[in-house]
């Protein structure tokens, strides 16, 4: 006979192959596959439920086989809100049904909408930071003016500095496209006082004639509305000549459009020969481009005259980064990103439109709306997609900051991980934080609470910003806060060991991560949506799982299977390797008394009576606390110390009774109707108390 100590030391000793042995066991196998071949066609939780060899698998994954036949309970459970602390599962207080809950996305996977609160939040700290830069760079540019322009001895050399003519252009209102360098070059030397300058032969001379061709131009609007009025008067007088006077109203309405056209036309024109007129009234170039000894370029009150029209040429930059302007600007975006649901709805929709578009620096009277379509639905982890041949990372963020796919139909959100993992990791690690703490005051206790709090809630909000492995990987306490939100130590884990296991293939058994010992480095590699390059990516889920939780799922099989065997030979095995898989969940002394078979290794290891568990719960409390700390068991080490200690004293306590038949221990495993523990009514009702407090 197989003592417990012996038989529990060799199964943890050769676990991985333990559970390899019990993976191909014809009938777990066939199970396994069955599941995992028709998991991806539920939809719904009734779905589920129908389905026997599905749901009998799941509940046996998570120990609740016994509770199978409740199925009206289970739906209650399946569709709990996790993130309520009132809803049905949270009000339970055995965990497995809420470990059940989670291991399942109906009500909890991601909807498709154009942008998440965070791409949101995003893109409207991007539109304040850009509308400030863009102000700012204004102010640069006048200072590099006003620093250069004293420097300057010719009009070429003027021309030639980008970032002086640029600024002198838009001064006085020059069309770069429409005006060759040479034809401004020779304005600048221009003297306006003199007839024979160039400005004034070539363009001020032109005056005259414009102005007279816009005033009969504005006589023709005159008298196209006039006689259009007339004409439609007459179409009421009997006998009118209906169709002739429709002709001779369309015939007017071409001229008041081509009067019309002219107008525009020759304000323009008179408006750029005015233009041309200052600007070379506000320079002191000699015909040749040179000054005259001792002259600067300009005068100090023409620098300053330029300086203001620049400014008056920039006025809506300025009025866009108003905070007036601002706070108009967010709120109509906010209102009509409601309304996207397509590619076509929003280029349509100019409030978030213009929005975005201003938010990465685009200039959306200049960009084509066709390229903006074919950038957002792009393929941002294919590097061949559109979005990349443009050769601008404005573009590449405004695809990233909205969620369309290739179809220009809503997709889900690119994110490093889903909100429900996030959540977790955060709750873990103010549980682990907390643990560590369970020896100190309670002031002490607090402080930890509240910075472990602090941190997480850290974690949530820059998680947002991880776009590939490597950003994730680069933030070291980032990567530390996952780990010990797993009960893992940080210093343990080099950064080549966290390259490899992120580099690993979770689907192939033999990959760097599927083979440590340590199963919690590949459930955080499963928790993050990375693609095979590294990338965040939207990886397909499994019906109602998502990757991680159909691992979760295969993996908690197997070991359910791995203990109800050893149960069979050995009762004391079982328990001990039960207690092994959920040492990382105890949070408190409650967390053991709230399980039955946590509770009796508790007493068999401490060789404590039975009888311990009709004893008020505070009481019992304070002897769990007296004879383990907590914190300890989130130390694989400490609880392998205290499992060899249970082993010895259950093979003293039960003497030859280990490997005979049915042991009344089995009973720990076995749950009441309720899937509550047959332990007094007082016990549980004086924990769900303490837990609400």
């Amino acid at each position: 006979m197989v003592s417990t100590y012996f038989g529990y030391n060799y199964i943890t000793r050769n676990l991985k192959q333990s559970l390899t042995r019990v993976e191909l066991q014809p009938d777990v196998a066939r199970e396994a596959a069955y599941y995992k071949a028709n998991i991806g066609k539920v939809k719904t939780v009734d779905d589920f439920m129908k389905d026997y060899r599905l749901y009998h698998y799941a509940m046996k994954a998570y120990g609740l086989d016994d509770m199978t036949y409740a199925k009206a309970f289970m739906k209650k459970v399946l569709e709990s809100d996790l993130n309520d602390s009132k809803s049905f599962v949270n009000q339970l207080v055995d965990k497995r049904y809420r470990e059940f809950a989670a291991a399942f996305s109906f009500n909890g996977s991601a909807t498709p909408v154009a942008q998440s609160a965070d791409q949101t939040d995003e893109m409207i700290g991007l539109y304040t930071a850009t509308k400030k830069n863009q102000v700012d760079a204004l102010a640069s540019d006048s200072n590099y003016y006003s620093a250069q322009i004293g420097n300057i001895s010719t009009a070429d050399q003027l021309l030639n500095n980008d970032r002086l003519r640029n600024y002198v252009y838009s001064a006085f209102g020059i069309d770069e496209s429409k005006w060759p360098a040479s034809t401004i070059s020779q304005v600048l030397r221009s003297d306006p006082s003199d007839p024979a300058s160039y400005v004034n032969t070539t363009f001020a001379s032109q005056l005259s004639g414009l102005n007279a061709s816009l005033a009969q131009s504005q006589s023709d609007i005159s008298t196209a509305n006039s006689n259009i009025a007339n004409y439609t008067a007459q179409l009421s007088q009997p006998g009118a000549n209906v169709p002739q006077l429709q002709v001779q109203i369309l015939v007017e309405k071409y001229h008041l459009e081509t009067a019309t056209k002219s107008v525009a036309s020759l304000n323009d024109q008179i408006g750029a020969i005015g233009n041309f007129v200052d600007l070379a009234g506000a320079f002191e170039f000699l015909p040749d481009g040179s000054l005259p000894a001792g002259t600067p370029a300009q005068t100090a009150a023409n620098i300053t005259l330029t300086k203001k029209q620049f400014d008056d040429s920039k006025a809506d930059v300025y009025s866009a980064a108003s905070p007036i302007f601002e706070a108009v600007a967010i709120k109509q975006f906010r209102a009509d990103l409601l309304k996207i649901n397509s590619v076509d709805a929003f280029v349509s929709t100019p409030g978030v439109y213009d929005f975005a578009l201003g938010a990465v620096g685009l200039d959306p009277d200049k960009v084509p709306q066709d390229v903006i379509k074919k950038v957002l639905e792009s393929d941002i982890n294919d590097p061949k997609s559109y979005v990349y041949t443009l050769k601008d990372t404005r573009y590449v963020q405004l695809a990233r900051a909205f969620n369309f796919d290739a179809k220009g139909n809503l997709t889900t959100p690119l994110v490093a991980q889903d909100s429900a993992e996030v959540l977790q990791i955060a709750r873990d690690y103010v549980i682990q934080a907390v643990k560590s703490a369970s020896t100190g005051t309670a002031q002490q206790q607090a402080a930890v609470k509240a910075q472990a709090t602090k941190d997480a809630t850290e974690y949530q909000q820059a998680i947002a910003g991880i776009d590939k492995v490597s950003d994730l990987l680069a933030n070291r306490p980032m990567v530390d806060l996952i780990l010990l939100a797993k009960g893992l130590d940080p210093r343990k884990v080099s950064d080549d060991f966290l390259k490899k296991i992120f580099a690993s293939d979770l689907n192939d058994k033999k990959s760097f991560v599927n083979t440590q010992s340590d199963p919690r480095f590949a459930d955080i590699v499963a928790s993050f949506n990375f693609d095979s390059k590294g990338n965040v990516a939207r990886l397909p889920m499994m019906g109602p799982q998502k990757r991680d939780q159909f691992r979760e799922t295969q993996a908690n099989y197997l070991e359910q299977n791995l203990e109800l065997q050893q149960g069979d030979t050995n009762p004391g095995v079982r328990l001990a390797l039960y207690f092994k898989r959920k040492a990382g969940d105890i949070t408190s002394a409650y967390d053991i008394l709230a399980d039955k078979a946590l509770s009796e290794v508790f007493r068999t290891t401490f060789n404590l009576p039975d009888s311990m568990a009709a004893m008020p719960i505070d009481q019992q409390a304070k002897f769990v606390d007296k004879f383990m700390k907590i914190k300890d068991l989130s130390d694989p080490a400490k609880v392998e110390k205290l499992l060899s200690r249970f082993s010895a004293m259950y093979d003293v306590k039960n003497g030859d009774s280990t490997g005979q038949g049915q042991s009344p221990l089995l009973n720990l495993f076995q749950g009441s109707n309720s899937g509550i523990s047959s332990m007094s009514e007082a016990t549980y009702l004086a924990i769900a108390k303490l837990r609400a407090h």
